[in-house]
């Protein structure tokens, strides 16, 4: 079966209307290719947060806002350090070794970083080099510390940063002891301990992530347009409301399950906003066509938004009321079901961020 083509051109004026800031993409040049995915393609793992994105928010897998901070902000933060945190982290200063505050600390909780708090090394991955500074095995997250090239001194090492704010921390060596075999060399001033009998400050909690889920049509555009949102973290393509546990692709594409192709949207509410969501979803494909989207037809094609609360499930009814009151799809009526979530089921893997591995075309336009 194929996949969607270029939506109708009276739903390209609906999405200019919907939003100002709604750009829509060219259309895909040349026909749509046939839609039997019966050979999964041969294609690494996803991740949240992937590099298509094309707007600058970041987050760790470990669900952190990592969004570089801008220098002004930094100052801002680093006006509140002592003496001594200000030159490691803003001169990329060391202090002396064995004069570090937290070089026997050995209380269990976690490290974060003494400028803008990101949590960076637990106290489990903590050992005893010999070298007079804290170390560590590996950091509380990847994406947490970066790495850069140091010529200074006359040597070449790999100094460590916060990815968040850019402060110094200090320098990484590969002969730290199993299972990693590294040893991240730790200034104490560049760090703030937090014990775990208390809780995170503010600055070094992750993000309170909300969900939404949406169908509309092929869930393969839909996941991949909305990864590009400006604040979500992640999209993940799947199966629901429909009456069958753990579905495959070939059960849902025979039509007895009565489930949806969907796709689940974790999202920041900081960056984003549901309303927003919303817009971009409505952008993306026609609410009119009842169980289908262009060529591609059956209950799984259908349109819905599926709540999670009743929050959702109010703005969702407004923003349909009045998508209809416009009269935005040539006297059409909206036929999008709204609908409390059931369990999603993600699709397999080969579903996920299909058109980014493929390079596949697809009819859905880019919202944002």
């Amino acid at each position: 079966m194929p996949i969607l083509r270029p939506a109708l051109a009276v739903l390209a004026l609906a999405a200019f209307s919907l939003a100002a800031a709604v750009t829509l993409a060219p259309e895909h040049a040349g026909p749509p290719p046939e839609r039997t995915p019966a050979q999964p393609p041969a294609t690494g793992s996803r991740t949240p947060s992937m590099p298509a994105a094309s707007h600058p928010f970041r987050y760790s897998k470990s669900s952190y806002d990592i969004t570089p901070l801008d220098r002004s902000v930094v100052a801002e933060l680093a006006k509140k350090l002592d003496p001594e945190a200000y030159r490691v982290t803003q001169k990329a200063g060391t202090e002396p070794p064995f004069c570090g505050g937290l070089l026997a600390n050995k209380e269990p909780g976690i490290y974060c970083c003494v400028v803008c708090g990101l949590p960076l090394f637990r106290s489990a991955d903590k050992f005893e080099s010999g070298t007079g500074w804290p170390s560590f095995t590996q950091p509380f997250d990847d994406a947490h510390v970066a790495e850069k090239v140091d010529r200074s001194h006359g040597m070449t090492r790999t100094e460590i940063t916060c990815a968040r704010c850019d402060a110094h921390l200090g320098h990484v060596f590969d002969d730290g002891p199993k299972p990693t075999g590294r040893r991240h060399c730790l200034n104490s001033a560049a760090l703030s301990f937090v014990p775990a009998t208390q809780p995170l400050p503010e600055a070094s909690r992750p993000v309170e992530m909300q969900v939404a889920y949406f169908a509309g049509g092929c869930f393969w555009g839909i996941e991949h347009y909305f990864q590009k949102g400006p604040g979500v973290i992640d999209a993940v393509s799947g199966y629901m409301q429909g009456s069958v546990s753990s579905p495959t692709y070939r059960q849902v594409c025979d039509g007895d399950t009565g489930h949806a192709e969907a796709v689940k949207v974790v999202f920041d509410p900081k960056r984003i906003t549901y309303r927003r969501l919303l817009e971009a979803f409505f952008a993306m494909h026609d609410p009119t066509q009842l169980n289908r989207q262009g060529p591609d037809f059956g209950t799984q094609y259908r349109s819905g938004v599926y709540y999670v609360d009743d929050a959702q499930r109010d703005e969702a009814q407004r923003f349909i009321a009045e998508l209809s009151a416009r009269n935005l799809f040539g006297g059409k009526p909206i036929v999008t079901e709204l609908e409390r979530a059931k369990t999603f089921y993600p699709a397999e893997e080969y579903h996920q961020d299909y058109i980014v591995k493929t390079g596949r075309a697809c009819h859905v336009k880019n919202p944002w």
